[in-house]
Protein backbone atom coordinates (compact mmCIF):
# COMPACT_ATOMS: atom_id res chain seq x y z
CA UNK A 1 0.00 0.00 0.00
CA UNK A 2 1.69 3.20 -1.03
CA UNK A 3 -0.96 5.72 -1.31
CA UNK A 4 -0.72 8.44 1.77
CA UNK A 5 -4.63 9.12 0.90
CA UNK A 6 -7.14 6.81 -0.41
CA UNK A 7 -10.55 7.36 -1.63
CA UNK A 8 -13.77 4.80 -2.07
CA UNK A 9 -17.36 5.54 -2.33
CA UNK A 10 -20.19 4.03 -2.05
CA UNK A 11 -24.41 3.92 -2.85
CA UNK A 12 -27.86 3.79 -1.01
CA UNK A 13 -29.41 0.81 -2.12
CA UNK A 14 -32.36 3.22 -4.03
CA UNK A 15 -29.78 5.01 -6.11
CA UNK A 16 -30.87 3.87 -9.90
CA UNK A 17 -28.07 1.48 -10.68
CA UNK A 18 -28.39 -0.43 -7.68
CA UNK A 19 -32.80 -0.51 -8.11
CA UNK A 20 -31.48 -2.42 -11.36
CA UNK A 21 -28.85 -4.68 -9.83
CA UNK A 22 -31.47 -5.56 -6.98
CA UNK A 23 -33.88 -6.21 -9.49
CA UNK A 24 -31.52 -8.53 -11.34
CA UNK A 25 -30.76 -11.02 -8.58
CA UNK A 26 -34.06 -10.73 -7.11
CA UNK A 27 -34.77 -12.53 -10.73
CA UNK A 28 -31.74 -14.88 -10.56
CA UNK A 29 -32.74 -15.45 -6.45
CA UNK A 30 -36.44 -16.36 -7.62
CA UNK A 31 -35.01 -18.72 -10.37
CA UNK A 32 -32.87 -20.32 -8.27
CA UNK A 33 -35.61 -20.79 -5.71
CA UNK A 34 -37.72 -23.12 -7.74
CA UNK A 35 -35.08 -24.40 -10.17
CA UNK A 36 -31.23 -24.82 -8.69
CA UNK A 37 -30.06 -25.50 -12.32
CA UNK A 38 -31.14 -22.14 -13.78
CA UNK A 39 -29.19 -19.94 -16.09
CA UNK A 40 -30.02 -15.99 -15.87
CA UNK A 41 -28.47 -13.16 -17.85
CA UNK A 42 -30.84 -10.65 -16.17
CA UNK A 43 -30.24 -6.82 -17.23
CA UNK A 44 -32.29 -3.90 -16.09
CA UNK A 45 -32.75 0.14 -17.33
CA UNK A 46 -34.49 2.67 -14.92
CA UNK A 47 -34.95 6.05 -16.09
CA UNK A 48 -37.90 8.81 -15.72
CA UNK A 49 -41.51 7.20 -15.67
CA UNK A 50 -40.04 3.67 -17.40
CA UNK A 51 -38.46 0.19 -16.00
CA UNK A 52 -36.77 -1.91 -18.75
CA UNK A 53 -35.82 -5.60 -18.68
CA UNK A 54 -34.35 -7.41 -21.09
CA UNK A 55 -31.98 -10.71 -20.55
CA UNK A 56 -31.64 -14.38 -21.42
CA UNK A 57 -33.24 -17.01 -18.68
CA UNK A 58 -33.45 -20.56 -19.18
CA UNK A 59 -35.12 -22.07 -16.33
CA UNK A 60 -38.15 -24.54 -15.19
CA UNK A 61 -39.23 -22.42 -12.66
CA UNK A 62 -42.36 -20.01 -13.43
CA UNK A 63 -41.04 -16.18 -12.89
CA UNK A 64 -43.55 -13.05 -13.42
CA UNK A 65 -40.36 -10.87 -13.75
CA UNK A 66 -42.71 -7.54 -13.40
CA UNK A 67 -44.08 -8.72 -10.04
CA UNK A 68 -40.62 -9.36 -9.12
CA UNK A 69 -39.33 -5.61 -10.18
CA UNK A 70 -42.55 -4.12 -8.45
CA UNK A 71 -41.44 -5.89 -5.19
CA UNK A 72 -38.30 -4.57 -5.13
CA UNK A 73 -39.11 -1.17 -5.76
CA UNK A 74 -41.56 -0.87 -3.78
CA UNK A 75 -39.25 -2.30 -0.93
CA UNK A 76 -36.59 0.92 -2.09
CA UNK A 77 -39.56 3.10 -1.13
CA UNK A 78 -40.40 4.47 -4.92
CA UNK A 79 -43.79 5.39 -3.41
CA UNK A 80 -44.59 8.80 -4.24
CA UNK A 81 -45.71 9.99 -7.65
CA UNK A 82 -43.29 13.15 -6.85
CA UNK A 83 -40.49 10.73 -7.40
CA UNK A 84 -40.98 10.52 -11.73
CA UNK A 85 -40.74 6.34 -10.61
CA UNK A 86 -43.47 4.84 -9.08
CA UNK A 87 -43.42 0.98 -7.93
CA UNK A 88 -46.91 0.70 -8.73
CA UNK A 89 -47.50 2.67 -11.81
CA UNK A 90 -44.13 3.03 -13.64
CA UNK A 91 -44.63 1.23 -16.91
CA UNK A 92 -42.12 -1.78 -16.68
CA UNK A 93 -41.40 -3.60 -20.47
CA UNK A 94 -40.32 -7.32 -20.67
CA UNK A 95 -38.04 -8.17 -23.31
CA UNK A 96 -36.46 -11.87 -21.52
CA UNK A 97 -35.48 -14.98 -23.80
CA UNK A 98 -33.99 -18.12 -23.45
CA UNK A 99 -29.85 -18.50 -23.24
CA UNK A 100 -27.85 -18.75 -26.84
CA UNK A 101 -27.53 -22.43 -27.46
CA UNK A 102 -24.21 -21.57 -28.56
CA UNK A 103 -23.11 -20.40 -25.39
CA UNK A 104 -25.37 -22.95 -23.56
CA UNK A 105 -23.31 -25.98 -25.34
CA UNK A 106 -19.81 -25.18 -23.64
CA UNK A 107 -21.93 -24.60 -20.11
CA UNK A 108 -23.75 -27.68 -20.24
CA UNK A 109 -20.30 -29.41 -20.09
CA UNK A 110 -19.29 -28.37 -17.25
CA UNK A 111 -17.22 -25.07 -18.79
CA UNK A 112 -17.17 -21.64 -18.09
CA UNK A 113 -20.17 -19.51 -19.29
CA UNK A 114 -17.82 -16.70 -20.91
CA UNK A 115 -13.96 -15.85 -21.03
CA UNK A 116 -12.66 -13.41 -18.89
CA UNK A 117 -10.01 -12.67 -16.25
CA UNK A 118 -11.31 -12.27 -12.19
CA UNK A 119 -9.66 -10.99 -9.35
CA UNK A 120 -10.37 -11.49 -5.40
CA UNK A 121 -8.39 -9.26 -2.95
CA UNK A 122 -8.06 -9.52 1.43
CA UNK A 123 -6.28 -7.53 4.15
CA UNK A 124 -5.99 -6.89 7.31
CA UNK A 125 -7.11 -3.19 7.53
CA UNK A 126 -10.48 -4.36 8.82
CA UNK A 127 -12.29 -7.69 11.24
CA UNK A 128 -13.50 -8.64 7.58
CA UNK A 129 -10.02 -8.69 5.92
CA UNK A 130 -11.70 -5.73 3.39
CA UNK A 131 -9.78 -2.51 2.66
CA UNK A 132 -11.38 0.17 5.23
CA UNK A 133 -12.19 3.17 2.93
CA UNK A 134 -15.06 0.69 0.79
CA UNK A 135 -16.07 -0.50 4.13
CA UNK A 136 -16.46 2.35 5.90
CA UNK A 137 -18.42 3.70 2.47
CA UNK A 138 -20.70 0.49 2.69
CA UNK A 139 -21.75 1.04 6.03
CA UNK A 140 -22.52 5.49 5.98
CA UNK A 141 -24.90 3.95 2.67
CA UNK A 142 -26.25 1.65 4.91
CA UNK A 143 -26.92 3.61 8.02
CA UNK A 144 -28.37 6.42 5.86
CA UNK A 145 -30.56 3.89 4.47
CA UNK A 146 -31.73 2.76 8.20
CA UNK A 147 -32.27 6.14 9.23
CA UNK A 148 -34.84 6.96 6.53
CA UNK A 149 -36.54 3.16 6.77
CA UNK A 150 -37.02 3.95 10.10
CA UNK A 151 -38.05 7.34 10.55
CA UNK A 152 -34.99 8.27 12.21
CA UNK A 153 -34.58 11.08 9.73
CA UNK A 154 -38.13 11.19 8.53
CA UNK A 155 -37.30 13.99 5.87
CA UNK A 156 -35.25 12.09 3.69
CA UNK A 157 -36.33 10.37 0.66
CA UNK A 158 -34.51 7.23 -1.40
CA UNK A 159 -31.23 7.43 -3.14
CA UNK A 160 -27.42 8.42 -1.75
CA UNK A 161 -24.06 8.18 -2.09
CA UNK A 162 -20.96 7.81 0.44
CA UNK A 163 -17.28 8.93 -0.06
CA UNK A 164 -14.47 8.66 2.61
CA UNK A 165 -10.77 9.09 2.20
CA UNK A 166 -8.37 7.78 4.66
CA UNK A 167 -4.58 8.26 5.49
CA UNK A 168 -2.66 5.50 5.77
CA UNK A 169 0.62 5.00 7.26
CA UNK A 170 2.77 2.11 7.09
CA UNK A 171 -0.21 0.67 4.90
CA UNK A 172 -2.56 0.77 7.50
CA UNK A 173 -5.52 3.33 7.65
CA UNK A 174 -4.78 5.84 10.74
CA UNK A 175 -7.01 8.59 10.67
CA UNK A 176 -9.89 9.93 8.00
CA UNK A 177 -9.08 13.09 6.47
CA UNK A 178 -12.66 13.87 4.45
CA UNK A 179 -16.25 12.23 3.96
CA UNK A 180 -18.95 13.07 1.25
CA UNK A 181 -22.70 12.22 1.76
CA UNK A 182 -24.60 13.25 -0.93
CA UNK A 183 -28.82 12.34 0.09
CA UNK A 184 -32.18 13.25 -1.22
CA UNK A 185 -34.63 14.80 0.84
CA UNK A 186 -37.67 16.65 1.04
CA UNK A 187 -38.19 20.27 0.65
CA UNK A 188 -38.15 22.88 3.33
CA UNK A 189 -35.28 21.71 4.97
CA UNK A 190 -31.98 23.76 4.49
CA UNK A 191 -28.42 22.06 4.19
CA UNK A 192 -27.22 22.98 7.45
CA UNK A 193 -30.13 21.08 9.27
CA UNK A 194 -29.25 17.65 7.19
CA UNK A 195 -25.96 18.23 7.57
CA UNK A 196 -26.19 18.23 11.70
CA UNK A 197 -28.71 15.24 11.66
CA UNK A 198 -26.06 13.09 9.09
CA UNK A 199 -23.25 13.99 10.76
CA UNK A 200 -25.36 12.87 14.28
CA UNK A 201 -27.09 9.93 13.42
CA UNK A 202 -24.68 8.56 10.37
CA UNK A 203 -21.37 9.44 10.78
CA UNK A 204 -20.77 9.42 14.50
CA UNK A 205 -22.03 5.88 15.14
CA UNK A 206 -20.70 4.77 12.05
CA UNK A 207 -17.38 5.99 12.48
CA UNK A 208 -17.30 4.75 16.40
CA UNK A 209 -17.73 0.87 14.71
CA UNK A 210 -14.16 1.40 12.91
CA UNK A 211 -12.62 3.32 15.87
CA UNK A 212 -11.98 6.39 13.58
CA UNK A 213 -13.59 10.42 14.38
CA UNK A 214 -14.03 12.98 11.69
CA UNK A 215 -14.84 16.79 12.90
CA UNK A 216 -18.66 17.90 11.61
CA UNK A 217 -16.47 20.77 9.61
CA UNK A 218 -14.71 17.91 7.63
CA UNK A 219 -17.67 16.67 6.35
CA UNK A 220 -19.49 17.81 2.59
CA UNK A 221 -22.93 17.08 2.40
CA UNK A 222 -24.73 17.77 -1.13
CA UNK A 223 -21.74 19.45 -2.26
CA UNK A 224 -23.45 22.73 0.11
CA UNK A 225 -26.87 22.55 -1.67
CA UNK A 226 -29.68 21.32 -2.20
CA UNK A 227 -31.46 17.64 -3.64
CA UNK A 228 -34.88 16.66 -3.40
CA UNK A 229 -35.58 14.16 -6.18
CA UNK A 230 -33.44 11.36 -6.81
CA UNK A 231 -33.93 7.85 -8.07
CA UNK A 232 -33.85 7.08 -12.00
CA UNK A 233 -35.84 10.41 -12.67
CA UNK A 234 -32.85 12.03 -12.19
CA UNK A 235 -30.80 9.73 -13.13
CA UNK A 236 -31.38 6.45 -15.41
CA UNK A 237 -29.86 3.38 -14.30
CA UNK A 238 -28.11 0.39 -15.39
CA UNK A 239 -27.77 -3.11 -14.16
CA UNK A 240 -23.79 -3.57 -13.43
CA UNK A 241 -22.71 0.32 -13.91
CA UNK A 242 -21.48 0.19 -9.77
CA UNK A 243 -18.51 -2.60 -10.39
CA UNK A 244 -15.72 -1.05 -8.08
CA UNK A 245 -18.83 -0.28 -5.56
CA UNK A 246 -19.73 -3.53 -5.72
CA UNK A 247 -15.60 -5.03 -4.52
CA UNK A 248 -12.75 -3.16 -3.45
CA UNK A 249 -13.63 0.40 -3.77
CA UNK A 250 -10.40 0.84 -6.23
CA UNK A 251 -8.05 -0.98 -4.09
CA UNK A 252 -7.01 -4.07 -5.70
CA UNK A 253 -7.69 -4.89 -9.45
CA UNK A 254 -11.02 -5.34 -11.43
CA UNK A 255 -11.25 -7.73 -14.43
CA UNK A 256 -14.40 -6.01 -15.90
CA UNK A 257 -17.12 -8.48 -15.50
CA UNK A 258 -20.08 -7.02 -13.41
CA UNK A 259 -22.19 -9.59 -11.22
CA UNK A 260 -25.51 -8.97 -10.12
CA UNK A 261 -28.26 -10.93 -12.34
CA UNK A 262 -25.80 -13.19 -13.59
CA UNK A 263 -26.20 -16.94 -12.73
CA UNK A 264 -23.10 -18.75 -11.24
CA UNK A 265 -22.13 -20.59 -14.27
CA UNK A 266 -21.05 -16.92 -15.29
CA UNK A 267 -17.36 -16.66 -13.91
CA UNK A 268 -17.46 -13.14 -13.94
CA UNK A 269 -18.94 -14.08 -10.60
CA UNK A 270 -18.45 -17.46 -9.47
CA UNK A 271 -14.72 -16.84 -10.54
CA UNK A 272 -15.07 -13.43 -8.42
CA UNK A 273 -16.08 -15.10 -5.56
CA UNK A 274 -13.70 -18.11 -5.50
CA UNK A 275 -10.68 -15.32 -5.73
CA UNK A 276 -12.15 -14.09 -2.47
CA UNK A 277 -12.61 -16.80 -1.08
CA UNK A 278 -8.74 -17.95 -1.53
CA UNK A 279 -7.53 -14.17 -0.77
CA UNK A 280 -9.68 -14.18 2.14
CA UNK A 281 -8.78 -17.64 3.86
CA UNK A 282 -4.70 -16.50 2.68
CA UNK A 283 -4.44 -13.19 5.27
CA UNK A 284 -6.76 -15.18 7.86
CA UNK A 285 -4.66 -17.83 8.17
CA UNK A 286 -1.29 -15.79 8.90
CA UNK A 287 0.36 -16.21 5.78
CA UNK A 288 0.54 -12.46 4.12
CA UNK A 289 -1.04 -9.14 5.30
CA UNK A 290 -2.43 -8.10 2.01
CA UNK A 291 -3.00 -10.39 -0.95
CA UNK A 292 -4.51 -10.69 -4.59
CA UNK A 293 -5.68 -13.60 -5.83
CA UNK A 294 -6.26 -13.69 -9.90
CA UNK A 295 -7.81 -16.23 -12.47
CA UNK A 296 -8.66 -16.40 -15.91
CA UNK A 297 -11.11 -18.49 -17.79
CA UNK A 298 -11.88 -19.31 -21.38
CA UNK A 299 -15.31 -19.81 -22.72
CA UNK A 300 -16.69 -23.80 -22.53
CA UNK A 301 -13.90 -25.03 -20.78
CA UNK A 302 -14.14 -25.73 -17.21
CA UNK A 303 -10.07 -25.05 -15.96
CA UNK A 304 -8.76 -21.50 -15.71
CA UNK A 305 -6.39 -20.55 -17.94
CA UNK A 306 -3.81 -19.17 -15.71
CA UNK A 307 -3.69 -18.46 -12.13
CA UNK A 308 -1.80 -17.01 -9.38
CA UNK A 309 -1.10 -15.04 -5.73
CA UNK A 310 0.42 -11.55 -5.30
CA UNK A 311 1.49 -10.11 -2.07
CA UNK A 312 2.71 -7.41 -2.34
CA UNK A 313 5.76 -7.97 -0.47
CA UNK A 314 3.83 -8.47 2.51
CA UNK A 315 4.22 -12.70 2.59
CA UNK A 316 5.13 -14.62 5.76
CA UNK A 317 6.07 -17.72 3.39
CA UNK A 318 7.01 -17.97 0.08
CA UNK A 319 4.76 -17.24 -2.85
CA UNK A 320 5.00 -20.80 -3.80
CA UNK A 321 4.24 -22.03 -0.73
CA UNK A 322 0.88 -19.55 -0.73
CA UNK A 323 0.04 -20.75 -3.95
CA UNK A 324 0.21 -24.31 -2.75
CA UNK A 325 -1.94 -23.30 0.21
CA UNK A 326 -4.84 -21.65 -1.74
CA UNK A 327 -5.20 -23.95 -4.74
CA UNK A 328 -4.90 -26.87 -2.53
CA UNK A 329 -7.66 -25.51 -0.13
CA UNK A 330 -10.28 -24.68 -3.59
CA UNK A 331 -10.34 -26.64 -7.52
CA UNK A 332 -10.56 -23.22 -9.40
CA UNK A 333 -12.82 -25.52 -11.83
CA UNK A 334 -16.16 -23.73 -12.66
CA UNK A 335 -17.91 -27.30 -11.48
CA UNK A 336 -16.07 -27.37 -8.10
CA UNK A 337 -16.56 -24.26 -7.40
CA UNK A 338 -20.04 -24.41 -7.98
CA UNK A 339 -20.09 -27.38 -5.57
CA UNK A 340 -17.95 -26.64 -2.81
CA UNK A 341 -18.95 -23.04 -2.08
CA UNK A 342 -22.64 -24.41 -2.89
CA UNK A 343 -23.34 -20.87 -5.09
CA UNK A 344 -26.53 -22.51 -6.38
CA UNK A 345 -28.76 -20.96 -3.95
CA UNK A 346 -31.38 -17.78 -3.98
CA UNK A 347 -28.90 -16.10 -1.70
CA UNK A 348 -27.86 -12.92 -4.11
CA UNK A 349 -30.60 -10.00 -3.72
CA UNK A 350 -28.52 -9.03 -0.64
CA UNK A 351 -25.01 -8.85 -2.46
CA UNK A 352 -26.78 -6.28 -5.04
CA UNK A 353 -26.23 -3.33 -2.35
CA UNK A 354 -23.32 -2.15 0.21
CA UNK A 355 -21.04 -4.44 -1.93
CA UNK A 356 -20.53 -8.21 -2.10
CA UNK A 357 -17.74 -8.85 0.03
CA UNK A 358 -17.30 -8.48 3.53
CA UNK A 359 -20.44 -9.66 4.48
CA UNK A 360 -21.34 -12.69 7.22
CA UNK A 361 -23.09 -15.37 6.23
CA UNK A 362 -22.08 -15.70 2.38
CA UNK A 363 -20.38 -19.25 1.59
CA UNK A 364 -17.13 -17.50 -0.22
CA UNK A 365 -16.74 -15.08 2.54
CA UNK A 366 -15.80 -18.54 4.82
CA UNK A 367 -12.70 -19.09 6.63
CA UNK A 368 -12.00 -22.90 6.83
CA UNK A 369 -7.57 -22.61 6.73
Amino acid sequence: MNYKYFTSESVCSGHPDKICDQVSDAVLDEAYRQDPGSRVASENLATKNRFVMAGEVTTKADLDFEQIARKVIKRLGFNDPKFNFHWQDTPIDVYIHKQSPDIAQGVDEGGAGDQGMMFGYACKETPQLMPAPIMISHRLAQRIDEVREKGIIPYLRPDGKSEVTLKYEKGMPVSVEHMVLAVAHQEGFENGRLKKDLYQQVVVPVLEEFKFKIDEDDLIVNGGWTWHIGGPASDTGETGRKIIVDTYGGMGRHGGGCFSGKDLTKVDRSGAYACRFLAKNIVAAGLADRVEVKVAYVIGQPNPLNRGVDAFGTEKKSIKYIQDFAFNLLDLSVPNILKQLNLRQPIYQQTAAYGHFGKEGLPWEEIVA
